[in-house]
């Protein structure tokens, strides 16, 4: 076999203890440039040297490729930062940091194999982390892996031919309208700070960030009307007011009796607290519930306080984001119209709404309300 080639093929030749060949390429940004294949025989090279031409005939060809490490650390600042929100930035960060860098940021990006990952996530390891923490790392390195794959850097993405045990959610079973009738009249009757905001993740099933990020414009006490568009989260060190992350999450909710006296009641609070606060008032984004200086108030600091408010009550704990469970039963505890609990549970189908109002036990419900009306009664409408 000849060792000369045309002009432009590049060439085969002996190198050290084998041989090697080069092939012109075209590189991503455009230039030039000569890309080596090396083996211990001729036919070994020839055989890469073929495939390199067939590489260089498809398109751009990466000649030199980064570790893994380097290649994450551009996409976390380059793609990820200033595209994505703050939290999912904060999330693959943590991910690359603790879990991939670890493992696999030496190797090389263009040769990371599917056993490589397998073993780096604890599929053949004797100790790996949480199944949580495996299926996040494998979404973290398949994301990069995916943007690797767009700017031509590998050919395939090894991270998502990877299959990992999927995390099994504890069933946590939600208040009854027994419960959480029981949970608000405790509330109620303490006079309770955050009253207000237990009203609206019970009855209208908000979330965490949505009902710490609704301001008074978002609410319209004269129609009773909720508009939710925003919220508030932690990412990393900062608390931020943002939008919801979709539009379909924005909606105009209607705001059952219960939550417009409640509303009321927290707007003649805050004002009590900004008179008390006077020049030490930090109130910015005109937000419903702050803290008594008008900060906002810490997502993590009210999933405690749900907490130790529920053991106060003498109720059993569950997550806060498990109310959303509970704001059917208690739609039908308030006696709310179908029609608009359809729009504030946010269902397709009026048969899905009257299947839950088919389920509330009418003793349950007058007891329930009973109750709260009564602890109510002496908290004054403001």
């Amino acid at each position: 076999m000849s060792g000369k080639r045309s002009n432009g093929e590049g060439s085969i030749y002996p190198y050290k203890n084998g041989y090697a060949a080069y092939v012109w390429v075209t590189k991503p940004d455009g230039k030039l440039a000569r890309k080596y294949a090396y083996g211990k025989t001729r036919d070994e090279v020839h055989e890469k040297w073929l495939n390199l031409h067939a590489e260089a005939r498809q398109g751009p060809v990466a000649t030199r490729h980064r570790t893994l490490s380097a290649f994450l650390s551009y996409w976390l600042d380059s793609i990820v930062k200033p595209n994505l929100a703050p939290l999912s930035y904060v999330s693959y960060e943590g991910y690359v940091r603790l879990y991939i860098a670890p493992h696999l940021g030496t190797k090389r990006l263009d040769k990371l194999m599917v056993r490589d990952v397998r073993c780096a996530i604890g599929g053949c390891c004797e100790s790996y982390p949480s199944r949580r923490v495996i299926q996040g790392s494998r979404d973290a390195l398949r994301a990069a892996l995916t943007h690797a794959v767009t700017e031509e850097e590998i050919p395939k993405n090894v991270a998502a031919l990877v299959k990992v045990p999927k995390p099994r959610r504890q069933r946590i079973k939600p208040w009854s309208v027994a419960e959480a009738g029981r949970f608000l009249a405790d509330a109620a009757a303490r006079d309770d700070h955050l009253f207000a905001t237990w009203v609206l993740v019970l009855c209208l099933g908000l979330r965490r960030g949505e009902v710490l990020g609704l301001t008074w414009k978002s609410v319209d006490l004269e129609t009773g009307e909720l508009y939710v568009d925003h919220q508030i989260q932690r990412a990393g060190r900062q608390i931020l007011h943002r939008e919801t992350k979709t539009e379909d999450s924005d909606d105009y909710l209607p705001l059952p009796a219960l939550c417009l006296k409640a509303l009321r009641m927290r707007r003649a609070q805050q004002i009590g607290d900004r008179k008390a606060a006077g020049e030490l008032w930090q109130g910015s984004h005109d937000l419903i519930f702050t803290t008594k200086y008008g900060t906002p108030i810490e997502p993590g600091n009210l999933t405690r306080m749900f907490a130790l408010r529920a053991k106060r009550a003498g109720l059993r704990v569950i997550p806060l984001r498990n109310t959303r469970h509970t704001c059917s039963s208690l739609l039908v505890a308030l006696k709310v119209h179908p029609k608009v609990a359809q729009r504030i549970l946010r269902h397709s189908q009026i048969a899905m709404t009257m299947e839950v109002y088919a389920e509330a036990s009418e003793e349950e419900v007058r007891k329930a309300i009973g109750k709260l009306s009564d602890a109510m009664s002496g908290t004054g409408t403001a």
